[in-house]
């Protein structure tokens, strides 16, 4: 007689997954394991969809678990259907199809929904999000057929997808709200140092600048999008990569508590029901929702530990970095990278070398760093920002990373 309990993922990305993965290590035998994914594929790396959208890799090579893994563990995996309701009373999960799971337990890991902007021809044919296998191969598609993209949003995503198309052939021009590219992981200058190495590959930018409208052509499909100050910009494919949403669409209707996000505890429980976790893109915990990977792996590893009834780990926030590589451009930052008040900054430009660092103090304390072009130091100042170290000693020769000490 089968005394499993039953364990329920609503969501085939790589947090839930990752999750799994945790779980199979430490109590390989404690559920019979279902995973509902909203896509018709095995869990991937989406963070890859880039490389596969600049012809750099393909659809197989970015897969993580192939449908055998999950046939390997004993894992019920239904690709395709996505969930539309859960009873929470009896405990069951229901599909758009029909399909229906009981649970014991229940993780939700619904990732995140791309933010469309609300203008007018928003929703035109050739006007698409960046966020998943569909969206990727749609873009390929249009790239064989049309000649002019505008990409929305020039994060970190909207400069990925607009390198892809460019590398593809497409003449693309990216419209930004803010006065600089990445924002929320560069300062002024930096981003500045992007924009020319990124334009010098034929990419062209609109910054400040705020979208009013896509307008469309005689048969219906876009044709352009129209700013703010009147300014149209051609625009066979637009690209909307303005930014993410937790998904908590089926957590609101479920009665879950959500406030930019799926609010969680710090065994990654769910406020409202403590059978139901929640993991990643999804999840605020503490007020905060991650969209970097490796708090999503941190929560996993907790999660995972709470799943298997050990009930030791606790999820007490992330502190993050990021470390990017736009379109091959080494980027890293971490901490108060722009400099509040009270602070003071140790620069170094290198223009030959195309080099940029820039070292945040708050007395004699590493505070935040921003590097361009050279990261290789990144980690190091990571560690000391999350220690506090006095620097002082350091403080001359701090720019140049970590020195060998005097014989």
């Amino acid at each position: 007689m089968n005394q499993r309990k039953k364990l329920v993922v609503i969501g085939n990305g790589m947090a839930g997954i990752r999750t799994i993965e945790e779980l199979l290590k430490i109590a390989p035998d404690l559920y019979d394991i279902t995973v509902f994914g909203a896509e018709p594929h095995p869990n991937y790396n989406r963070i890859m969809l880039s490389p596969v959208l600049a012809g750099e890799q393909t659809i197989d090579d970015i897969i993580l678990n192939p449908v055998a893994w999950y046939a390997q563990h004993g894992i019920t995996l239904h690709m395709g259907k996505v969930v539309t309701s859960v009873d929470r009373r009896n405990r069951i999960v229901t599909a758009a199809d029909g399909t229906q799971a009981h649970y014991d337990r229940l993780l939700l890991a619904t990732g995140s929904q791309p933010f469309v902007l609300p203008v007018p021809g928003h929703d035109l044919p050739g006007v698409i999000t960046y966020r998943d296998i569909a969206d990727t191969k749609a873009m390929i598609e249009a790239t064989r057929a049309h000649q002019h993209a505008v990409v929305i949003g020039g994060g970190l995503l909207g400069l990925e997808a607009a390198n892809g198309l460019n590398v593809r052939g497409m003449s693309v021009t990216v419209v930004h709200l803010a006065d600089w590219l990445l924002e929320r992981q560069l300062d002024p200058e930096a981003g500045e140092l992007l924009k020319a190495s990124l334009a010098e590959r034929g990419l062209k930018f609109a910054l400040s600048a705020s979208t009013s409208a896509c307008l469309a052509d005689e048969q219906g499909r876009v044709r352009a999008v129209e700013l703010k100050d009147g300014q149209q910009i051609p625009a066979d494919l637009v690209v909307m990569a303005a930014g993410i949403r937790p998904d908590v669409r089926l957590a609101t209707s479920m009665g879950l508590q959500c406030q930019r996000g799926i609010l969680v505890t710090d065994t990654l429980q769910t406020l409202t029901d403590p059978r139901i976790y929640a993991v990643g893109e999804c999840a605020s915990h503490r007020g905060t929702a991650y969209g970097l990977v490796s708090p999503l792996y941190e929560q996993a590893v907790v999660c995972a530990n709470h799943l298997a009834n050990y009930g030791i780990g606790l999820y007490l926030g992330s502190q993050i970095c990021t470390k990017l590589k736009v379109t091959g451009i080494d980027l890293f930052s971490a901490g108060d990278f722009m400099g509040a008040e009270g602070t003071d900054s140790i620069v170094l430009r290198d223009p030959v070398r195309g080099v940029y660092k820039k070292l945040v103090l708050k007395g004699d304390v590493l505070v935040g760093t921003c590097l361009y072009g050279d990261i290789q130091d990144g980690a190091w100042y990571f560690d000391l920002i999350r220690q506090g170290q006095n620097v002082a000693d350091q403080r001359d020769t701090l720019v140049f990373g970590p020195q060998d000490p005097a014989p």
